[in-house]
């Protein structure tokens, strides 16, 4: 008798707080627990980079303000850091400006002080929703890497003809072999990626040029 296949546990989300005001941390702490929600607090960006991040969907709620380094100033860096949060901006000295150029530089919200906690509550949620869709999409680009892996460079050669157009007579003549190797290594293809039709092979090899560095 087959065993039931059980999905993996995803784990419980994160919400990480940068702001020097301890008043502040300790009360968005309170706020979010109260909610469910995991929380880790620190007063400084280099408090925050000194942590080891987990292994969860998470958010960054980020003052604007801070001694040491603003928080526009560490959003700017966050991707050097290899840092991809969706981050919640707070601030009690913002203007519209600021709001407008952090939400053109990616933030998913920027909110003055005082703020309606569900403000702040619909912002993180929506931060963990876009992060958990990033981290299905790197797993997914991730296993799709490890097929591409498996494939030999003439199995690679003839999909590099493939995605140009070029039909079998025309690769095996670009690459010196007969048709029936350039057949053969396309059925390869085609099975160790995984792909139905020359459409999905093309839209794989697509994606995984578009995540190249």
């Amino acid at each position: 008798m087959r065993k039931p296949t059980t999905m993996p546990v995803e784990p419980s989300p994160i919400v990480y707080v940068i702001d020097d005001d301890a008043s502040v941390r300790a009360a968005l702490e309170d706020l979010l627990a109260s909610m469910g929600l995991q929380v880790r607090a620190f007063a400084s960006t280099g408090e925050f980079l000194a942590h080891a991040m987990e292994d969860a969907p998470a958010c960054l709620v980020l003052d604007v303000r801070m001694p040491s380094q603003s928080g526009l100033d560490f959003h700017r860096t966050m991707a050097s850091h290899g840092l991809h949060l969706p981050v919640v901006f707070i601030t009690g000295h913002g203007d519209i400006a600021m709001g407008v150029n952090a939400i053109k530089e990616g933030a998913i919200e920027f909110l003055t002080k005082p703020f309606r906690d569900q403000e702040l509550l619909d912002a993180i949620h929506k931060g963990i929703d876009i992060d958990r869709q990033r981290r299905r999409e790197g797993d997914l680009l991730g296993a799709l890497q490890q097929r591409w892996d498996t494939l030999n460079t003439g199995e690679r050669e003839v999909v590099a003809g493939v995605v140009r157009g070029r039909l079998n007579k025309q690769i095996a003549a670009d690459l010196g072999v007969s048709e029936i190797t350039v057949k053969v290594r396309r059925a390869q293809v085609m099975r160790k990626m995984g792909a139905r039709t020359l459409v999905d092979l093309v839209r794989m090899y697509d994606r995984l040029q578009a995540a190249a560095p």
